[in-house]
């Protein structure tokens, strides 16, 4: 017995055309997505551009550098007081005042 079809070539049945197929259209929108993302982001890039602040940034960078390294033993002369404080051991309740310690 084989399987071959009985119907002849005017009898069969007609196929559809691929733009009818879920199928194709899912395995297109993905490279189209890839596609559209790119085009977004170079339009972002080139629209949404940051503006030169100063052109002399470096230098000014340098100087505010400068004030900052002749303020900044004022400035953290609070930081090092509290970190000095707490490393420092605390007193101790049994411990006699250093009034009242005999040195032998």
């Amino acid at each position: 017995m084989t399987t071959e079809s009985t119907l002849h070539p005017s009898e069969q049945v007609p196929c559809a055309p691929w733009w009818r197929f879920g199928h194709v259209w899912l395995l297109i929108a993905g490279p189209v997505s890839v596609v559209a993302a790119g085009v977004v982001t170079g339009w972002i890039a080139v629209h949404g551009q940051d503006p030169v602040i100063d052109s002399n940034y470096y230098r000014n960078g340098l100087r505010i550098n400068q004030q900052l390294m002749q303020h900044s033993e004022k400035s953290l002369a609070p930081a090092i007081q509290g970190r000095n404080h707490a490393v420092s051991p605390a007193p101790s309740a049994n411990a006699a005042p250093a009034s009242e310690k005999r040195h032998d």
